[in-house]
C-alpha cells in the first residue's frame, strides 16, 4: 500500500474560539461530501465568557456540529431554537439561503464551561443547492452504536460497520465517531469511494504507518485499512460519494455555480436575507473568504 496523504490542519479562530483546520486545504478539497473541517479545540471558558457566534447566512451546505464537551445553542432564521449536548446530532441544510447563531448557554455563561468539539460542511448535491433549508436535531440516545472486543464506532452520520444514522443525508455519507481501547484493532472496510480518518488523541497505526493526533489522513481508494491502537484513541472517520462535480467555496457560500454566491454575497450585503428571530447583530461580509463556522 502506498503512503497515505496526509494534511498537517492550520490554526485559526473563530470569534475567539481556537480551532484546527484541516478542510479544505491546497492538497485536499473535499472528502466525499466533506467541504469543511474544523476541530473546536478543548477551551475552558471562565464566568461571563464563552462562544459566541453572530447571525451569519449560508447557501448550497449542509452544518453538523458534534460535542464532545460542553454545549452550544442553535438558533437560526427558521425559528428552531435548540440546546446542543455532547453526542447530539445539530445539522442544518442551508439550502438557497438561511442564517444562524451558535453560542453558549446562559446558564453555561454564568457558571463557566468547557467546550470541546467538530463542526463540518457537507456540500449539498447540485439538484438540491437551492433547495428548501431545513434544521434536524437528533439527541445522543437515538444514533446507532456498536461496541465489541474494545472498540466503539457511533454512526453520527450515514452509514458503514453495518450502522445507519437517523440523520437525513442527502448524499452517500460516512461520519463515525470511534473510541479505540489499547491493543484493540479495527478493520476499515472499503464501503464509501472516499474516506479520511482524523485521531482526535492517542496512538494509533494504520497498517505499518504510525498516526499523528490532529492530522487527516486520506485512505487509500478501494482499499481496507487496519487501525491498531497502542494506546487508547478517539478519532472520526469521513467519507462517502465523491461530488457531482467541482464546488466554489467563498466565506460561508458553497456552490457548483459561482454566480450563486455572488448573489448570495449582494444579498447579505444588502440585508436581504432571512433573519434569525431575535437576533440584531450579525457578522458582516468580509472582503477575503474565511469562513464562520
Amino acid at each position: 500500500m502506498s503512503s497515505p496523504l496526509i494534511i498537517r490542519p492550520r490554526a485559526e479562530s473563530v470569534e475567539g474560539q481556537p480551532i484546527l483546520r484541516p478542510l479544505p486545504s491546497a492538497q485536499c478539497r473535499s472528502v466525499g461530501p466533506f467541504v469543511f473541517f474544523d476541530h473546536m479545540l478543548k477551551t475552558d471558558y471562565a464566568a461571563g465568557q464563552g462562544m459566541d457566534i453572530r447571525q451569519h447566512p449560508h447557501i448550497g451546505l449542509s452544518t453538523l456540529t458534534f460535542l464532545f464537551e460542553g454545549a452550544l445553542v442553535h438558533k437560526d432564521s427558521l425559528g428552531s431554537e435548540q440546546r446542543v449536548l455532547p453526542g447530539d446530532v445539530s445539522w442544518m441544510t442551508a439550502g438557497k439561503g438561511v442564517a444562524h447563531v451558535e453560542r453558549t448557554p446562559a446558564d453555561a455563561l454564568a457558571q463557566g464551561s468547557r467546550l470541546h468539539g467538530l463542526q463540518v460542511w457537507l456540500a449539498s448535491p447540485k439538484a438540491l443547492e437551492q433547495g428548501e433549508p431545513s434544521y434536524q436535531h437528533h439527541p445522543a440516545a437515538t444514533l446507532p452504536v456498536s461496541d465489541n472486543l474494545g472498540v466503539r464506532i457511533c454512526m453520527i452520520a450515514g452509514n458503514g460497520f453495518c450502522l445507519e444514522s437517523p440523520v437525513q443525508v442527502l448524499s452517500p455519507t460516512l461520519y463515525a465517531h470511534v473510541l479505540m481501547q489499547p491493543a484493540a484493532t479495527l478493520v476499515v472496510p472499503d464501503e464509501h469511494a472516499q474516506r479520511a480518518l482524523y485521531l482526535l488523541d492517542g496512538e494509533l497505526w494504520m497498517d505499518s504507518d504510525r498516526i499523528e493526533a490532529c492530522s487527516l489522513i486520506l485512505l487509500p481508494q478501494g482499499q481496507e485499512v487496519t487501525l491498531y491502537a497502542e494506546q487508547a484513541c478517539e478519532l472520526v472517520l469521513i467519507g462517502g460519494a465523491p461530488l457531482d462535480g467541482p464546488r466554489r467555496m467563498n466565506w460561508n457560500f458553497v456552490a457548483s455555480d459561482p454566480e450563486l454566491i455572488e448573489q448570495a454575497r449582494a444579498r447579505w450585503a444588502a440585508g436581504d436575507w432571512p433573519v434569525v428571530p431575535g437576533e440584531t447583530s450579525r457578522i458582516e461580509l468580509p472582503h477575503g473568504t474565511r469562513a464562520a463556522s
